[in-house]
């Protein structure tokens, strides 16, 4: 099945992919223009719903306060975060101990007490954890009743503590069970009110894992049919195959497309809502391309009720948003779009940052996020032929802005279990009416809270948070209340000052390596295409002994992946070569050493920019010749890439200006670093080009000048790497490539006077 539309729209998802913020959000502001005369009203009736929701008796049990009083960024918050995050992750007696002992004994949780139960279950539990494992680290004059407190604390402490996620779990989690969580939903005081279903539990690791989430959903489909009671399921593609990934688009067309096809068909049959849940800004090419499949597919005609959610935190939302209205009229029917901030935000950025990508894939602050959300939702509303609109939020503004909009249009808003109860009870209170919304209710076994938990808590529990700032009673009304159009327009660089781009995050001592956007289509398939390329021409590597490129017998490399396939030819240097690298390298290394580690640094500095330059080539022929992966042969080259720079910074710092040493009175004493002479750099098969050059380069940064020896099995990529170094500016009397025999080559090696 040939997914069309979205074939045609990614040339624009590439583009915004990882665009500057300062480029699209303008945009942005452009698309809310039309809010602006809609703000006063918007701020009158947020300001009734603050002041309603404070004006609210709290509750027992209340995410708010939890918040509150264990703040992300306090002592407290940091600890309780690592620990329920890990704690019934981990397997055995000995560890779950040892990570009480280590995040739990050094914070003050008396200071964290409330007149809740809910909250002093959780603060009685973590300050008995303090004071017993301090009990285990000093006398504490309790006698023998202290002791045996300390000698059986830590059982008791994890029962505690699990009995306290536990107790987090009724407040989170609807029920155990699909049917627990039914029975639950009929005794839920908002009558109003739908709910959406999601099994907990993160993404599938293998394929028993898959099986299991699959029955789980769809025994939950058939229950939440035959209850008949208006609800919906939301399914994570993620939990239904272990590699639902941009790796592996073949199996995403035929083995997950045939999953979530059989749960679909089961849910039309009830005419039931199904919601395809948001992940990673990674899979959301491959969702939209499945998502196509399904709209497309003849059974599931006239069904309208296959849903989506979207991201408003993603650079690409309006895009995806574009894409499902084009859907929904090519193939007439009507989807409901459920329109989300989004939810693992610190893990995209960290991702960015890790792989080296040009910039991010999300936006850097969150009031950009808020004016991609408002443009998100007049769009949706744009195209009531095409989208039923879901507004999932907690963020009054937010909600008090969409009512000016919306009209008379069919909608719902949507929040989590849990989780902004009071704003819609309020919001529905001041508007004197009824509030549509459904609430996304996760379904299975505490043990699988904790991971959904910590990542609702990272989401709402940031001081910029509105559902932390409503807690807050110290945090004036107008405050949580600023209009993120404005704020937003009045920023003259729209990227956060205190977020570097993923190629700045070392400062200004050194840039990162880069790495290419793989999971984006165009910029893959451009990148496979350069290779395959240079691929067309075989390779030689013969020996470079003071710049010049030697003869000899050549010997047929083969491709380790396809034994059949000829990569070029090597040339093995002989011991009278090796002798005679030996000799020049002794003889041109002192005029390399006084050259200084400034003038050192930036040779090497000025080589990682050729190796960036050359990355295909690189990249190429360490997939070849090394049998390596894509992806693994871009990681070995950007290690390669850092090295170059890591080592060229430290060179500049290290080997250009003397230590003061402490000495006598009337006495000066300097310390001053210099090279040592010649060094043999004899390189491993497993990173050929990442370790070959780490070797070198660190040798070559000291001051010193270098005999490099590549693997047998990998001595192309090597002589590639030296030529890039010397065209670098790294003197071809300092630098050989000897590749060889290690046995033959290794006596002269160890006899070399040199």
């Amino acid at each position: 099945m040939t997914a069309s539309l979205i074939s045609q729209f990614l040339p624009v998802l590439s583009e915004r992919y990882l665009v500057d913020e300062n480029i699209l959000v303008p945009e942005l502001l452009a698309r809310c223009d039309t809010l602006q005369p809609h703000q006063a009203a918007a701020e009158r009736l947020a300001t009734q719903i603050v002041e309603g929701i404070r004006a609210q008796k709290p509750r027992s049990m209340d995410i708010n306060q939890l918040l509150v009083a264990y703040q992300l960024t306090s002592e407290e918050g940091i600890a309780l975060m690592c620990v329920a995050e890990a704690l019934l992750r981990i397997p055995d007696t000995q560890t779950r101990n040892a990570l009480i002992r280590d995040k739990m004994s050094v914070t003050e949780w008396e200071a964290s007490s409330a007149a809740n139960p809910f909250q002093n279950f959780s603060t009685w539990a973590l300050n008995l954890t303090g004071n017993v494992l301090h009990l285990q680290n000093k006398d504490s004059g309790w006698g023998v009743f202290g002791k045996l407190i300390a000698r059986l604390g830590q059982p008791v402490i994890r029962t505690a503590l699990e009995q306290a996620m536990r107790l987090m779990g009724n407040q989170f989690v609807l029920g155990e069970t699909i049917d627990e969580a039914i029975a639950n939903r009929r005794k839920h005081p908002y009558p109003h009110a739908t709910a959406s279903y999601d099994m907990l539990g993160e993404g599938a690791r293998t394929i028993n894992d898959a099986a299991r989430y699959f029955q789980a959903y769809e025994t939950a489909i058939h229950a939440v049919g035959k209850a008949k009671m208006g609800d919906s399921i939301s399914i994570k593609l993620s939990a239904l195959h272990p590699r639902y990934e941009w790796r592996k688009p073949d199996r995403i067309r035929h083995e997950l497309f045939h999953s979530v096809f059989k749960l679909c068909a089961i849910a039309k049959a009830y005419d039931l809502m199904v919601t395809i849940d948001a992940e990673e800004m990674d899979r959301l090419v491959p969702s939209l391309e499945l998502f196509e499949m399904l709209a497309r597919t003849p059974e599931l005609s006239g069904w309208n009720g296959l849903g989506l959610a979207v991201q408003a935190y993603g650079k690409r939302c309006t895009q995806a948003l574009e894409f499902v209205i084009a859907l929904a009229r090519d193939t007439r029917r009507i989807i409901p779009t459920r329109l989300v901030k989004g939810a693992y935000w610190d893990s995209e950025i960290k991702r960015a940052q890790v792989e080296g990508h040009e910039n991010y894939p999300v936006f850097t602050r969150k009031s950009t996020t808020d004016v991609s959300y408002l443009a998100g939702a007049q769009l949706m509303l744009s195209a009531p032929d095409a989208i039923y609109p879901q507004f999932a939020t907690h963020n009054a503004m937010t909600a008090a802005m969409i009512m000016q909009i919306v009209g008379d249009k069919k909608y719902e808003f949507q929040r989590l279990h849990g989780m902004g109860d009071n704003l819609y009870e309020s919001l529905s209170a001041v508007l004197g009416r009824p509030v549509p919304y459904r609430i996304y209710a996760p379904v299975g076994p505490h043990h699988d809270l904790l991971a959904y938990l910590v990542r609702r808590l990272l989401e709402n529990g940031a001081n910029s948070s509105f559902v932390y700032q409503i807690a807050d009673k110290n945090i004036p009304v107008k405050k949580m209340l600023d209009n993120p159009v404005q704020f937003t327009a009045n920023l003259s660089d729209k990227l956060h000052p205190k977020i570097s781009l993923p190629p700045d995050i070392f400062g200004a001592e050194r840039k990162n390596s880069f790495g290419p956007l793989l999971p984006e289509p165009m910029m893959r398939d451009k990148l496979i295409k350069d290779i395959q390329k240079f691929l067309l021409q075989p390779y030689e590597a013969a020996p470079i002994i003071d710049g010049k490129s030697l003869t000899g017998v050549r010997q047929t490399k083969y491709d380790p992946s396809d034994n059949r396939r000829a990569l070029g030819t090597s040339i093995d240097c002989t011991t009278d070569d090796v002798a005679r690298a030996m000799e020049v390298a002794h003889h041109t290394q002192h005029e390399w050493d006084k050259m200084g580690g400034a003038a050192r640094g930036k040779i090497l500095a000025r080589a990682a920019d050729l190796f960036e330059f050359h990355m295909p080539q690189l990249v190429a022929l360490i997939v070849r010749e090394g049998g390596r992966t894509l992806q693994s042969a871009i990681n070995d080259f950007r290690e390669a890439v850092d090295f170059l720079r890591y080592y060229g910074a430290q060179a500049a710092r290290e080997f250009e200006t003397p230590v003061r040493l402490p000495g006598p009175t009337g006495e000066q004493n300097e310390l001053w670093l210099r090279g040592r002479g010649v060094f043999v750099c004899i390189a491993p098969w497993n990173f050929p080009l990442a370790i070959f050059t780490g070797q070198a380069t660190a040798a070559l940064a000291a001051g010193n000048s270098v005999i490099a020896k590549p693997a047998g099995q990998t001595p192309m990529v090597a002589h590639y790497a030296v030529k890039l170094l010397h065209q670098a500016g790294v003197p071809t009397g300092v630098l050989h490539f000897t590749p060889g025999s290690g046995s033959a080559l290794g006596k002269v090696f160890v006899e070399s006077k040199y």
